[in-house]
């Protein structure tokens, strides 16, 4: 595996993260920005980087937005908005290939970051705040994708469970918000919230491609230009066992198939001398077709249309999502306790072990194929103050034994059982 090494500094309150190499025809430039998820903020931020997708102050319609990307050679423009441990990230993407594949009279990358900071800090206004037609628009944007997670049970299930378990915790928010406050956002409030987000959110900024730490600190001084006082620093959530009875939760709406979904925890997260241990634990249990879950609720016994098993690192939890005949619900339930159950005793065979070891090896080797993936790897630790190269983790991962897989399995904690099945007929 080459060794990956990011040449860090920083410019405006702004860390920036650079990754020169000449192995990929592009720049990659991620800028991510990241707040405390809240109840009172969420919805606000979710909704702000969908408003400034539609317009700068120089491409104030978003046709001409688009233009300007086709402009630069087709250059990619998106964004996600999603939550890591305690925190929710918005996290803008462009992809715009290098100067040397392509006859230009300007630096692309220059072009890209001139874009890009345009984005962040210069949104089309009217009247001093957003444009009242896009927020209006964008609002509704929002909350069709807010009401279609209904219509997908897996994933309504899966989020419903988190709500359950961290009911008395801001992590129980989704990324995208409340429904119920996206009608009282105006222009005017949004443009304000958007205001305090540039200044207190967590800004990283990231640069894979054939350029240095010193021309991307030139660049964002040139066109980040946001005024920030200070640069906020993440704090790594801590991971607590509750302690408490498992609870148990039903749900019922007009399904055929049932969704039995179960919240663990785990002391154990990303900084956490046994993360490579807890790796090997999900991915036995649950994340491979060769795992527990797949083979012993899905094969063997035919109880599951799918059961998998994932492991959130930044958080402490491992979630197991199954999709059972409704019938069936007792019976998949104890089965999917007795895989917990084998861990804990120490029932992994060899053949497991290897098997998870090179699913997870592939993994980090696929990586180095992409300047995102290998930007998102490195994310991880500014979120956990915690420096572990990919090449380091495959190594501790290949020295994990069956005994250091048993020591977390006896550490991990079922939390909550989430059911949601059908209407009873009558």
């Amino acid at each position: 595996m080459n060794k990956t090494v990011f040449e860090r500094g920083s410019a405006g309150h702004i860390r920036i993260h650079v990754l020169p190499t000449t192995r990929f025809k592009t720049f990659a430039v991620s800028l991510y920005a990241g707040i405390p998820l809240n109840e009172q903020t969420v919805t606000t931020t979710a909704l702000t980087p969908f408003v400034l997708r539609r317009g700068t102050v120089s491409y104030p319609e978003t046709i001409q937005f688009r233009e300007q990307l086709e402009h630069l050679y087709g250059a990619g423009f998106g964004f996600d908005v999603y939550k890591r441990g305690n925190y929710q990230i918005v996290q803008f993407r462009m992809d715009t290939i290098n100067d040397d594949f392509v006859s230009s009279d300007d630096s692309l990358l220059r072009k890209t970051f001139s874009f890009l900071g345009e984005v962040v800090t210069k949104p089309v206004m009217e009247n001093g705040v957003f444009r009242n037609a896009y927020v209006s628009s964008e609002r509704e944007t929002v909350r069709k994708k807010l009401e279609a997670i209904i219509n997908d049970k897996i994933r309504y299930a899966a989020e419903r469970c988190m709500e359950e378990m961290f009911r008395n915790d801001p992590y129980r928010l989704h990324p995208l918000g409340q429904r119920k406050d996206l009608e009282g956002i105006t222009s005017q409030s949004l443009y304000k919230a958007f205001q305090q987000w540039l200044q207190q959110a967590n800004l990283d900024l990231y640069v894979v491609g054939d350029t240095t730490l010193a021309e991307v600190q030139k660049l964002v001084e040139q066109h980040f230009n946001i005024g920030r006082s200070a640069s906020p620093q993440y704090v790594p959530a801590q991971s607590h066992l509750s302690g408490d009875d498992v609870r148990t939760v039903e749900e019922v709406l007009d399904v055929k198939q049932g969704k039995l979904n179960m919240g663990l925890r785990i002391p154990v997260t990303y900084g956490d001398e046994r993360y490579a241990a807890a790796l090997l634990y999900n991915g036995i249990l649950g994340s491979y077709p060769h795992s527990k879950l797949f083979i012993n609720v899905r094969e063997k016994e035919s109880l599951a249309y799918y059961a998998a098993s994932r492991f959130d690192g930044h958080k402490g939890i491992i979630s197991i999502q199954s999709g059972i005949e409704i019938a069936n619900y007792q019976k998949a339930l104890e089965i999917i306790k007795a895989q917990l159950g084998s861990l804990r005793e120490g029932q992994i065979s060899e053949l497991e072990m290897s098997q998870t070891k090179a699913m997870i090896r592939n993994s980090l080797l696929e990586m180095q194929d992409s300047a995102f993936d290998m930007v998102a790897y490195d994310f991880n630790r500014v979120l956990s103050d915690r420096e572990r190269p990919a090449e380091e983790l495959l190594r501790q991962v290949e020295a994990i034994t069956t005994e250091d897989v048993v020591e977390v399995a006896n550490t991990v904690e079922l939390d909550t059982i989430y059911f949601l099945t059908g209407k009873k007929e009558v």
